[in-house]
């Protein structure tokens, strides 16, 4: 996968969140909820007007030009969010937290502000480079897609079901647009031209003729997807309070940050059971009869999804603002890191595998017409 270089212009302009939120930090009028969500919005439509000005020519060529480098600036601040959060920085989006959003004040709320202020933040860069230089950047929006939509679809139940959900504020409202937009990029990003295969016809044949057996790394990866599908559907019974000995004893001595009333663990496994799980039983299919051109697509969109999720949830669960008592033991730190780690790597395992040797799920070519052979006297 060809990655563009990054774009210096738009990350010029997102280093602006810097001066801007210091100073908003130190006016006193932005003590009211109203105030911040309106001084939010108004400072979204300036950056939009100011990057539209200044590089019409880029987003005449593609619109999402301008959603990156919004949606960078906002990186930038969530970043220092975090960081402020965990005691690094001083003085720069306090009153954003307390009058704004205050469930970014979580352990989870933090822990997105860390993917957003930097994987997130580096894609933007990455995918407006490309657009500045006509390149190709397909494979990283459907990366950020799945990231991102799994961050949204996480955090904003959460906030509605969990313990703060009496400290939603007019802020939070600012969220519609920044979950409908990105559900409009997704759709430009999917009907963007895929990289042309570099197959022959006799090379796809010749590699759909293979049994699963004969690809050991498929079948290392179908098994992971099995194992990985009982993990997933195991997680999902828990926190739906499964009364089975084994998932008492996981919620209490592996994974109690499962039981924590902000609701976000919680969501998050039911999020992965519902959309997780049967992409699981699709990719097992796929992996094993030839011709499911749409895999190499959905398999970078989970790829983000998982990678997001099990960032925030790894974090989350060691994290100081988690409640002691909701912390991973001491004892099975390990295991549960291990486990953790192996459901976050897997996915990008199977991207990586259906990115570099594509042949596979390429539709198979259509037969060509029968030879007619000549009478010979």
């Amino acid at each position: 996968m060809d990655i563009p270089p990054l774009a210096g212009k738009i990350a010029a302009l997102s280093l602006g969140a810097l001066p801007v939120s210091y100073a908003l930090n130190h006016v006193s009028a932005l003590s009211h909820p109203l105030a911040v969500a309106l001084m939010s919005a108004l400072i979204l439509g300036v950056l939009f007007v100011a990057v539209y000005s200044l590089s019409h020519g880029e987003i005449s060529y593609d619109p999402l030009y301008a959603v990156f480098a919004v949606f960078a600036f906002t990186s930038v601040v969530d970043l220092m969010i975090a960081l402020q959060e965990d005691g690094y920085v001083v003085g720069f989006v306090e009153f954003y937290t307390k009058e704004g959003e205050p469930f970014l004040r979580t352990a989870h709320g933090v822990l997105i502000c860390y993917w957003d202020g930097t994987v997130h933040y580096l894609l933007y860069l990455a995918m407006a480079g490309a657009i500045r230089r006509r390149k190709r950047y397909r494979n990283l929006g459907l990366y950020w897609l799945g990231s991102f939509a799994m961050s949204i679809l996480v955090f904003l139940p959460g906030n509605i079901l969990g313990k703060y959900s009496s400290e939603i504020r007019p802020s939070f409202f600012l969220t519609v647009p920044y979950m409908l937009v990105p559900c409009w990029a997704g759709m430009k990003v999917f009907n963007q031209s895929r990289v042309p295969p570099c197959y022959t016809p006799n090379m796809v044949q010749e590699e759909q003729r293979k049994g699963l057996l004969q690809r050991p790394v498929d079948l290392a990866l179908v098994t992971y997807l099995i194992l990985a599908g009982f993990f997933t559907l195991f997680r999902g019974l828990v926190v739906l309070d499964c009364p089975m000995d084994a998932c008492f004893v996981y919620i209490y001595q592996y994974e109690p940050y499962l039981r924590d009333p902000v609701a976000y663990p919680k969501v998050q496994m039911l999020m992965c059971m519902f959309y997780v799980l049967p992409f699981y039983g699709m990719a097992t299919y796929a992996l094993t009869f030839p011709g499911c051109s749409w895999l190499p697509d959905w398999a970078l969109v989970f790829a983000g999804a998982i990678g997001q999720a099990q960032f925030s949830h790894m974090g989350a669960s060691m994290h100081l603002r988690t409640p002691f008592t909701y912390r991973v033991p001491e004892d099975t730190w390990t295991c549960f890191f291990l486990c953790n780690l192996l459901y976050a790597l897997g996915p990008h395992l199977l991207a990586y595998r259906c990115l570099w040797w594509p042949a596979f799920f390429l539709q198979p070519p259509p037969p060509g017409p029968p030879a007619h052979h000549k009478k010979q006297h």
